[in-house]
């Protein structure tokens, strides 16, 4: 366990998985789910904070198991699995902008007529402007998961820190769906999380934050305001990596 100290987020980046906008469906756009989604997002945009996203497409594909299962082409199957994830981009930035929200979708590979390309600087000036910048097609190359675009497009636009949404509230020592005694961390530093094989998010990722300081917040995204609540500053989630 480690001292820290939680101060309102500035500028932000949020992981969500593809599977996030499936609902309880598992698969493919769940409406009323997005426009939680867009809400929740809302909620922080308007305390001012600066905030991207990337998106994951595992709600269609996963590259990785579906090259394994279908005897598609490792690369052609993660191409397939960027697709999803412009899919998904170009959802959320409807739903968001529903909220009256502007928002603007960025992906690593061309697909001029439909979202721009990623350039850092533009990212940046549509952050400052309060725009929600939406990150589609993870880093644009094979064999990186949506968690390393997360980490990387978190470091190119210095977000203060990258919060992971997911279905749990926090990182346990074990699975608490399997064992009634895990125990959930408030804070815990990087060395020990590797140290105890903490699956927080793939390894590669995981690495580049602690390489480069970058703290990680492990909350249950759908659980109402609790994203808002730990971008002001509160103790909601997990804190991994030190001060923010």
């Amino acid at each position: 366990m480690i001292a820290t100290q939680r101060t309102p987020i500035s500028r932000v980046l949020i992981k969500l998985s593809g599977e996030a906008l499936a609902g309880k469906a598992g698969s493919g756009l769940d409406a009323e789910t997005l426009k939680y989604i867009a809400k929740e997002i809302a909620a922080v945009h308007a305390q001012e904070t600066q905030i991207a996203v990337v998106v994951g497409g595992g709600n269609f594909i996963r590259g990785d198991a579906f090259s394994a299962e279908g005897g598609i082409e490792r690369t052609v199957a993660d191409q397939m699995g960027m697709l999803g994830t412009i899919m998904n981009a170009l959802a959320l930035q409807s739903a968001i902008e529903a909220q009256g929200v502007q928002s603007r979708v960025q992906s690593a590979i061309s697909v001029s007529q439909v979202a721009e390309n990623f350039i850092r600087r533009r990212a940046i000036r549509h952050l400052e402007k309060g725009r929600v910048v939406v990150f589609a097609a993870g880093t644009g190359n094979p064999f990186f998961t949506t968690d390393t675009a997360a980490v990387l497009r978190a470091l190119e636009i210095d977000a203060k820190a990258l919060v992971k949404a997911t279905k749990v509230d926090g990182v346990y020592d074990k699975d608490p769906k399997r064992f009634p005694d895990a125990k959930r961390y408030d804070t815990i530093s990087f060395d020990e999380a590797i140290n105890k094989r903490l699956a927080v998010m793939d390894q590669t990722a995981f690495t580049m934050c602690q390489e480069h300081s970058l703290p990680v917040i492990v909350l249950d995204f759908n659980k109402p305001g609790a994203l808002l609540r730990a971008i002001q500053g509160s103790d909601e989630g997990t804190l991994v990596g030190g001060q923010i």
